[in-house]
């Protein structure tokens, strides 16, 4: 894919979005020449083994962005507000994972299959999508195509890994603590996981939402390039490992049926229909776990509003929700020369001199 082997930065390299983004690239068609794994001070010296080969962590500071190509950040919003603008500086194309830039006017916000040219607008950082997002805009993208959009109502399943292995560790010890009798102890969430739902992931803002689902709302609008798209959301944590599920209702423009609705998902690249329920086929997100695709089934009218149509989606959230999905942009940007593009440019007058937002 590129002419010479890249410099390759993964930011947050010991997290669980970070340790799958270098199994992703491994699985990948990029040429690296230098993968450079880099993460909190606390980390750094730390050894990862990178298909046999043992990789010392060094920490996250400006210096270790010389001559990066492309720099995958999964390390939270501060650390990425503080370092993506200087990585960027120093020649480097940022795809970053966390909230910091998503909603900046000036970042793309990419899902790889929806909106690839935004891209090209780039000046040194792009922003990838939140998980939730991720898997709701390819299906979304494929009724706004054959049918338009007039409003969106979806209701998020979420698995705990999602949180981060702090919070996989606790649904673990929930369990072990639920069959021992022993209290469920809670320290990542406000309640006990296990055998739980939770009604609320991030903070409540004002409007009653939580910061999550308005993440959904305004990140869909965004990358379906629909600002004014009606759309509702309700994110809800539960005692899942590993995928998100989504239930979905949408009223369309125009009319259409649930059999040209499933042919308009399978023809999106990525896209897994899954349904036939006489057969108890449907998404799951035990089957989803380490797939890359988005699986949709259960896509049926909605009989409650005119022209409504609903489904189920689930997807890998930590592959396709973030890791994968930034590899498949990193990709695009070398396919298209988009990489060396922004360097010439400089970031200095663009992402990079606007610091933090």
């Amino acid at each position: 894919m590129s002419r010479r082997p890249l410099t390759i930065a993964v930011v947050g390299a010991t997290g669980v979005v970070g340790r799958t983004m270098i199994t992703v690239l491994r699985e990948r068609e990029l040429r690296i020449g230098e993968l450079r794994l880099l993460a909190s001070g606390r980390s750094a010296g730390s050894v990862v083994d990178v298909g046999g080969d043992r990789i010392v962590v060094r920490e996250a500071v400006p210096e270790a962005f010389d001559g990066v190509d492309i720099a995958l950040f999964s390390a939270g919003t501060d650390v990425s507000r503080e370092l993506a603008p200087l990585a960027a500086e120093r020649g480097a194309t940022v795809i970053d994972n966390s909230n910091a830039w998503r909603m900046d006017p000036g970042v793309p916000l990419v899902v790889s299959q929806v909106n690839p040219d935004d891209l090209e607008a780039h000046e040194g950082i792009v922003a990838n999508p939140n998980c939730s997002t991720m898997q709701l805009v390819p299906i979304l993208m494929a009724l706004r195509d054959t049918a338009g959009l007039e409003r969106v109502v979806v209701d998020t399943y979420q698995a705990v890994s999602g949180t981060g292995a702090e919070a996989i560790a606790e649904l673990e010890a929930q369990i072990l603590a639920h069959t021992r009798g022993t209290p469920k102890v809670a320290n990542v969430y406000p309640h006990p996981i296990a055998f739980n739902a939770l009604p609320e992931i991030d903070v409540f803002l004002d409007n009653g939402y939580t910061r999550e689902e308005w993440k959904v709302v305004t990140e869909s609008r965004k990358i379906l390039h629909l600002p004014d798209l009606r759309l509702s959301c309700t994110a809800v944590r539960v005692p899942v490992f590993m995928s998100h599920s989504e239930a979905v209702h949408v009223e369309t423009t125009r009319p259409i049926t649930p059999e040209a609705a499933r042919e308009a998902f399978a023809a999106v690249p990525g896209v897994v229909v899954r349904d036939d329920p006489a057969a108890h086929a449907y998404p799951l997100a035990t089957e989803a776990a380490g797939h890359d695709e988005i699986f949709v089934g259960r896509v049926r009218r909605d009989p409650s509003v005119e022209r409504g149509i609903a489904l189920w989606v689930v997807s890998d959230n930590v592959r396709k929700g973030a890791a994968t999905n930034a590899v498949e942009l990193a990709e695009i940007l070398v396919d298209r020369g988009w990489v060396a593009a922004a360097s010439r440019r400089g970031a200095g007058a663009g992402a990079a001199g606007r610091g933090a937002v």
